[in-house]
C-alpha cells in the first residue's frame, strides 16, 4: 500500500518541478581588446579634389588674311611677351603701307600749296584788292585738303596696323601647345585658330568646398599674418608632393544653388613648368585646430545606414545613470559591457580618426572583436595591456601626404 503512495509522490515532484520556468544562462562574455581614449595634439590635412588652370589663355586668330609664310616657335615650349611666332604673306600689306605713305606726302604737298594761296587771298581780302568769290574759293580749297591730308593719315595708320598684323607675337609670357597651321596655309580673320598660348606662372589651382565651410576660407583669405606655415600644398598625379606651397587668391562671388558648393582659387609658383593646365590633383589644407583633439583607431568604427558608433566598455555596477537596457544589464551581471555610442567623426589620420563628439577622454572603447557585437554585450578585456593610448604611435602626420 505505501509504494503506490511513494509513487504518486514521486510522480507529483517531477510533475511540480517540470512546471518551474528554467532560467537561461547568462550570455558568453566576448573577448576584446579595448583602447583607453585621450586627448592629444594632432596635426592632419583637409584634402580637396582639385584642378589647375591657366590664369590667362587664350586662342591666337589672325587679324589679316594671307598665308602663312613663318613660323618661328618650338612646339610646346615656353614663349616671352612680344616673340614672334608667325608670319602672314606681308608683301601685300608693304605694298599697302608704302601706298598709303607716298599718299600722305601727296596730301601734305597739296594741303601746304593751299595754305599758301589761303594766306594771299585773306591779305588781298583784307585790303579790298580781290573779289569776294575768289577768296571763299580758297578758304574752301584750304579745308578741303586739310580734310583730305587726314584721311591720308588714317588710311597709313590702317595699312601700319595691318602690316603689324601680319606677324603674330605671343601676347604674354607662357606655354604654347601644337601649332593648328602649317606652311602654306591660308588663314582667314577671326576664324582659323592658329595656336593657344597659356600663362604658367604662377599657376592656378581651383577646388570646391561645401558652403559651410566658406566663412573658414573667408577668415583666411582676410588673415594677413596666417598661424600655420604650409597651410596649402598640393599633391601632383604621381602622389608626390609638390615643392611649393600655395596661396589663397579667389573665392568665387556665389555658391551654386543646386550642389551647395562654392569655388576656390589657389596661387602656386611654376618656374619649372611642372604643372600645366588642366591637372588633376589634390589640395591639402593644414588644419588651423590647435587644442587637444580625441583620436581612436579606425577599426574601433561602425558605421549603421550612415551613422557611426563605437562600443563604449564600462562597469555596469559603476554606471547607474545609463539608460534602460544599460541599467537592465547591470541587474544582470555586474560585469564589464559594450554599449553603442553615436559619434561624430572628423579627420581621418591614417589608421586613427579624429572623434568630434559622442564620447570623452578616458571612455575605453572597444577596437578589436566588435564584428560580435551588440549593445549591451558582456566583455573580457583580452589583457591589461590592451587598455592603451588610442592612436599611439601616430605621431605628427605633418609631413604626410
Amino acid at each position: 500500500m505505501n509504494r503506490p503512495l511513494l509513487s504518486i509522490a514521486f510522480i507529483g515532484c517531477l510533475v511540480l518541478c517540470s512546471c518551474k520556468q528554467v532560467q537561461p544562462p547568462p550570455p558568453p562574455s566576448v573577448q576584446v581588446n579595448l583602447y583607453s581614449v585621450k586627448a592629444q595634439r594632432v596635426t592632419y590635412y583637409d584634402r580637396y579634389t582639385a584642378t589647375t588652370v591657366a590664369l590667362n589663355q587664350v586662342n591666337l586668330l589672325p587679324e589679316v588674311q594671307g598665308y602663312i609664310t613663318g613660323i618661328f616657335f618650338k612646339e610646346g615650349s615656353r614663349v616671352k611677351r612680344g616673340q614672334k611666332l608667325y608670319d602672314i604673306d606681308r608683301r601685300i600689306y608693304e605694298d599697302n603701307y608704302n601706298t598709303a605713305a607716298a599718299n600722305v606726302k601727296v596730301a601734305e604737298g597739296n594741303l601746304k600749296q593751299a595754305q599758301q594761296d589761303a594766306d594771299r587771298y585773306q591779305y588781298l581780302n583784307n585790303n579790298k584788292a580781290v573779289a569776294k568769290q575768289l577768296y571763299d574759293h580758297a578758304m574752301i580749297a584750304l579745308e578741303n585738303s586739310k580734310n583730305a591730308y587726314q584721311s591720308t593719315l588714317e588710311a597709313l595708320k590702317t595699312a601700319t596696323t595691318n602690316l603689324a598684323y601680319s606677324t603674330i607675337t605671343a601676347p604674354f609670357d607662357g606655354t604654347i601647345g601644337f601649332s593648328q597651321v602649317k606652311l602654306g596655309d591660308l588663314v582667314t580673320v577671326g576664324q582659323t585658330v592658329l595656336i593657344t598660348i597659356s600663362s604658367d606662372d604662377p599657376m592656378g589651382v581651383d577646388f570646391l568646398i561645401n558652403e559651410k565651410q566658406l566663412s573658414f576660407f573667408s577668415n583666411l583669405k582676410n588673415t594677413v599674418h596666417q598661424s600655420v606655415d604650409s597651410l596649402f600644398t598640393l599633391i601632383l598625379p604621381d602622389n608626390s608632393l609638390y615643392s611649393y606651397i600655395g596661396k589663397l587668391s579667389v573665392i568665387d562671388r556665389a555658391v551654386n544653388p543646386q550642389t551647395g558648393s562654392i569655388r576656390v582659387r589657389l596661387l602656386f609658383r611654376n618656374p619649372k613648368t611642372s604643372l600645366r593646365a588642366g591637372m588633376s590633383c589634390v589640395v591639402r589644407v593644414h588644419n588651423q585646430e590647435l587644442t587637444a583633439q580625441l583620436v581612436i583607431p579606425n577599426k574601433a568604427v561602425v558605421e549603421e545606414m550612415g551613422e557611426y558608433f563605437v562600443y563604449v566598455a564600462k562597469d555596469s555596477v559603476m554606471n547607474t545613470d545609463d539608460k534602460s537596457g544599460e541599467q537592465s544589464a547591470a541587474k544582470r551581471d555586474p560585469r564589464l559591457f559594450a554599449f553603442q555610442k553615436k559619434v561624430q567623426l572628423g579627420a581621418v589620420l591614417g589608421p586613427n580618426v579624429i572623434i568630434k563628439d559622442g564620447i570623452k577622454e578616458g571612455d575605453n572603447i572597444v577596437a578589436d572583436g566588435i564584428q560580435s557585437l551588440h549593445n549591451g554585450s558582456p566583455i573580457t578585456p583580452s589583457s591589461d595591456r590592451s587598455l592603451r593610448q588610442a592612436g599611439k604611435g601616430s605621431g605628427n602626420r605633418r609631413n604626410s601626404q
